[in-house]
C-alpha cells in the first residue's frame, strides 16, 4: 500500500510541484464547486497510478489542483464508493494520497436523505458526528504503520473549532444551517422505509453512501476533518416515498452555492 501510495504521489508531483494544504471531496451534484478555485493544474484519475476510476453520474473523475480562499488546495471532483465494487482500501487511496502530497485538513461534501423531521430537501446539515455501523471500516486487515496506529480515537473525528467557524460564517451571510449525526451505508439501493426508521431510532439524522470510510482514514493519519451533507431527499415521511439519482442531483446543485461559499471562506480562516 505504502509503495502504490508513494508512486501515485511520485507522479502527482512530476506534473504538478506545489503541495496542497487543504483537500477537498465533492459529493455527487456537486461537481461545479471548482468554478470558484483558481485552477493551476488537472489530472484526471485514469492517469494516476493505481487510482480507481469513478463510475457515477455526478462524479466527473479527476484531481483539480489550485487556489481557494488564498490557500493552495486539491478537490476530487468525484469520489469512489464501496458500492461501485472497490474495496475499501481503493475508496480511501486518495485521501491517504492526499496526506503524502502534504494535505492537513480536509473537508468533505455529499448528498444525504433526511431522517430528521425537522430538514426539508436543500438543507445544508454539518456533520457532527456518524454512525459507521452498516459500512465496512477501512482499516480493517494488517495495520500499516505509517498510515498511524491501529486503534485510531473517534472521539472527535469532525473538528468542534472548524464546525464553529462554519457556524460563524453562515450567520454572518443568514445561511440556515442544520446539525446532526451521519449515518454511513454501503448502498446502492435508497434505503426502506423500515431502515429509515431503523437509523432515526439509534440516532441518525442523515444517511449516505459515503465519507464514513474516507473520514476513518482521515483520522487515522491525524488529519483534521470538516464534513458537510446537503440534504436531498426526506427519506422519513408518510406519502409516496420513492427517490431518484435525477432528483438527488438536482437538489444538490440548488444547494451547491451556498456550500461553495462555506467552504471557501472556511479555508481562507484556516
Amino acid at each position: 500500500m505504502i509503495t502504490k501510495i508513494n508512486e501515485a504521489v511520485a507522479y502527482i508531483r512530476r506534473v504538478y510541484s506545489i503541495s496542497p494544504s487543504v483537500g477537498i471531496v465533492l459529493g455527487s451534484g456537486l461537481g461545479s464547486f471548482t468554478d470558484e478555485m483558481v485552477i493551476d493544474k488537472e489530472i484526471p484519475y485514469g492517469e494516476i497510478p493505481h487510482f480507481p476510476v469513478s463510475t457515477v453520474e455526478g462524479h466527473s473523475g479527476k484531481l483539480i489542483f489550485g487556489e481557494m480562499g488564498g490557500k493552495k488546495v486539491v478537490a476530487m471532483a468525484g469520489r469512489f464508493h464501496y458500492y461501485e465494487g472497490y474495496s475499501t482500501a481503493e475508496v480511501v487511496f486518495p485521501i491517504r494520497v492526499m496526506k503524502f502530497l502534504g494535505v492537513e485538513t480536509l473537508l468533505i461534501s455529499n448528498a444525504a436523505g433526511g431522517m430528521n423531521t425537522g430538514f426539508k430537501v436543500g438543507d445544508l446539515m454539518v456533520i457532527t458526528d456518524h454512525i459507521s455501523l452498516f459500512s465496512a471500516n477501512p482499516l480493517i486487515g494488517k495495520n500499516i504503520a505509517e498510515l498511524g496506529p491501529r486503534f485510531p480515537d473517534m472521539s472527535e473525528p469532525y473538528k468542534k473549532t472548524l464546525i464553529d467557524k462554519v457556524k460563524i460564517i453562515a450567520a454572518a451571510k443568514n445561511i440556515d444551517l442544520k446539525e446532526g449525526v451521519y449515518c454511513g451505508v454501503s448502498g446502492p439501493t435508497f434505503e426502506t422505509r423500515a431502515e429509515y426508521k431503523l437509523l432515526k431510532v439509534i440516532g441518525g439524522d442523515a444517511v449516505g453512501m459515503s465519507t464514513v470510510q474516507e473520514v476513518i482514514a482521515a483520522v487515522q493519519m491525524n488529519m483534521t476533518v470538516f464534513a458537510m451533507s446537503v440534504i436531498t431527499d426526506i427519506g422519513i415521511r408518510e406519502e409516496e416515498n420513492k427517490i431518484t439519482h435525477a432528483e438527488v442531483l438536482e437538489a444538490a446543485g440548488n444547494a451547491e452555492p451556498k456550500l461553495t461559499y462555506l467552504f471557501k471562506e472556511l479555508i481562507a480562516q484556516l
